[in-house]
């Protein structure tokens, strides 16, 4: 089965307009804006948003602090080939 590449988002801070934004890193376009990091991480809000793709979620100082998959069946580091 061939591998598609998955669509590469972000959820970082953005100090200038003092939200939290979801942006494909591709395009550098914002999907989303949001009040708060909880906002943008809770329940379903990213798998709605994303779709298919992987999202980097960054801490307020831009270090990574988690990685998602969605659909999660298409996390390569969960699959076993």
């Amino acid at each position: 089965m061939a591998k598609t590449k998955l669509t590469r988002y972000t959820v970082a801070y953005n100090s200038t307009n003092s939200r939290w934004e979801l942006k494909n890193e591709s395009t550098k376009d914002v999907v989303k804006k949001f009040k708060t990091k909880a906002d943008a991480i809770k329940g379903g809000v990213l798998e709605k948003a994303v779709k298919e793709g992987s999202v980097r979620i960054k801490k307020r100082d831009g270090k990574i602090q988690e990685e998602r998959t969605y659909p999660r069946n298409r996390d390569p580091r969960g699959s076993k080939g």
